[in-house]
C-alpha cells in the first residue's frame, strides 16, 4: 500500500504528532551529533573538551488534566505524584537514550490557577519528583532535583501544567550517536505490565496522545461539569466524545478508565543503565528510541538510509484497543500518535538480541525482537509497520 500521511483526530484537536513546526524551528542548531536522541553541546559547564552537556525539557502534558478531573471527583490528591513521576521520567529517559544515566539534574516548573488548585497539589507535585528521583538513585540511575519554580498564573492558567527540565554532564565518547543504520536488529520493551520497581500494574498509557485519549474515552459529563479542561474552539463533537466515565472497568483489563489513563509513565532509564554497564553491549547498541512525541514513526527521525521493518510487534493492549474502538481511528493515526504498548527500542547487533533480552528480563518487563533494518531504496528512511495483522506503509522526511 502507498505510504499516506493521514493525521485525522488529533490534528484536528489542534495537536501535531510529530511536532514538524518545532524541528523545523530548531533545524540547523548546532548539535555536536546530530543522530544522538537528545541535542548534545560543547561543554558550557565545565569547559571539557572531551565532555559535552546534554539538556533536555518536557513534562505531563494534558494528562494533567485527567489527574485534574480524577482530583475534583475524588477529592484525591496523591495522584499528582504519578504525575511527578510522568514529567521526569518524559526528560530523563531520552536523556538516557543518548547514553547519560549518572549525574541528572532536574527542575520542576509548575503553573496553577490556585482558586481551582490548592496548596495540596504543590505538596504532592514536589513530594512525588522527590520521591521518584530516590526510586531511581536505588536503581543504578543518578537523578537529584535541583529545585524549580512555581507560579500563581489564573490568567494564564485555567488548572494548572507541569513541566521538567534535566540536564547531564557526559564524557562524548559515552554519547550513544550511531543512529539507526542498516542490519541491525529491533528490540521492543513492553510499556505495559508491571516492573519489578512499579507499584501496581502499568496500562502503557505513558505522557503522550492525552489529548486524544481523554477526549476519545471520557463522556460529555466532563466538557459540562470542567468546561475549564478543553478548548472551546475546537469542533464540539471532538470534545469529551467517549463512553467512559473515570471510574468504569476498562474492558479487558484489571484497571477503570481513569487508573489507566493515569498511569504513571514508565522509566527505562534503569534498564538502559544496566545496558550500558557492559562495555560489550554498549559497543553493540547503536540507538535507543523513546517513542514519544510521533509514537511509532519517531524512530524515522534518527535513521540513515533505512526501512525500518517493525513486523513482530506487540498484541495492541487494553487501553489501547479502547481508543481505537471509542474513536474509529485508523491503526496507523494511533501508530503517529501512541506508543501502542512498547515505549523503548533498543537498535542493536543481532547477536547483542539475547543480552538486551536478558536485561528486560530481570526487570520483569516484557521485550522482544520485533523487527529489523535494512538499506532503504532511494535512500528515503521508510517504516514497515504490522500491527493486528495490518501493514502500514509510513514515509520519512
Amino acid at each position: 500500500m502507498p505510504p499516506s500521511r493521514s493525521r485525522g483526530r488529533y490534528e484536528a484537536r489542534g495537536v501535531s504528532p510529530a511536532k514538524e513546526d518545532v524541528h523545523k524551528a530548531v533545524a540547523g542548531h548546532a548539535n555536536l551529533f546530530s543522530a544522538a536522541f537528545c541535542r548534545v553541546v560543547p561543554d558550557f559547564v565545565a569547559g571539557g573538551e572531551d565532555w559535552c552537556n546534554i539538556i533536555h525539557a518536557d513534562g505531563c502534558g494534558t494528562k494533567s488534566l485527567v489527574a485534574y478531573l480524577w482530583y475534583r471527583e475524588r477529592g484525591d490528591a496523591a495522584v499528582f505524584e504519578g504525575l511527578a513521576q510522568d514529567s521526569l521520567a518524559m526528560n530523563v529517559d531520552d536523556l538516557a537514550c543518548a547514553g547519560a544515566v549518572s549525574g541528572i539534574l532536574a527542575a520542576n516548573t509548575i503553573n496553577r490557577n490556585p482558586r481551582r488548585c490548592g496548596a495540596e497539589v504543590l505538596e504532592r507535585l514536589i513530594h512525588g519528583a522527590e520521591l521518584f528521583a530516590a526510586k531511581l538513585r536505588d536503581l543504578d540511575c543518578e537523578v537529584f532535583i535541583g529545585g524549580g519554580e512555581t507560579a500563581d498564573t489564573p490568567d494564564l492558567t485555567p488548572t494548572f501544567t507541569l513541566d521538567s527540565c534535566a540536564v547531564a554532564r557526559l564524557r562524548r565518547s559515552e554519547v550513544i550517536r550511531d543512529g539507526i543504520t542498516p542490519g541491525l536488529a529491533i528490540v521492543g520493551l513492553s510499556s505495559t505490565g508491571r516492573a519489578s520497581f512499579e507499584d501496581a500494574e502499568n496500562s502503557g498509557m505513558g505522557s503522550n496522545g492525552l489529548t486524544s485519549a481523554r477526549h476519545d474515552l471520557l463522556s460529555s459529563f466532563y466538557a459540562k461539569k470542567y468546561p475549564e479542561t478543553f478548548d472551546a474552539g475546537v469542533d464540539p463533537s471532538l470534545v469529551y466524545a467517549g463512553p467512559y466515565r473515570l471510574e468504569d472497568p476498562l474492558p479487558g483489563s484489571s484497571l477503570s478508565v481513569g487508573a489507566a489513563l493515569l498511569s504513571p509513565t514508565r522509566s527505562y532509564a534503569p534498564v538502559i543503565a544496566r545496558l550500558l554497564k557492559d562495555p560489550a553491549l554498549r559497543r553493540a547498541i547503536r540507538a535507543l528510541v523513546h517513542c514519544t512525541g510521533g509514537g511509532q514513526t519517531k524512530c524515522l527521525r534518527f535513521a540513515k538510509s533505512c526501512h525500518i521493518i517493525k513486523d513482530r510487534t506487540f498484541a495492541l493492549p487494553p487501553l489501547f484497543r479502547a481508543i481505537r474502538a471509542a474513536s474509529g481511528s485508523t491503526l496507523e493515526e494511533l501508530a503517529r500518535v501512541f506508543n501502542l504498548g512498547w515505549r523503548l527500542e533498543v537498535y542493536c547487533e543481532p547477536a547483542a538480541v539475547s543480552a538486551v533480552l536478558a536485561v528486560a528480563s530481570s526487570f520483569g518487563i516484557e521485550a522482544r525482537e520485533i523487527g529489523r533494518t535494512e538499506a532503504a531504496r532511494g535512500g528515503t528512511n521508510r517504516l514497515s509497520l504490522r500491527l493486528e495483522g495490518e501493514d502500514i506503509e509510513i514515509a520519512g522526511h
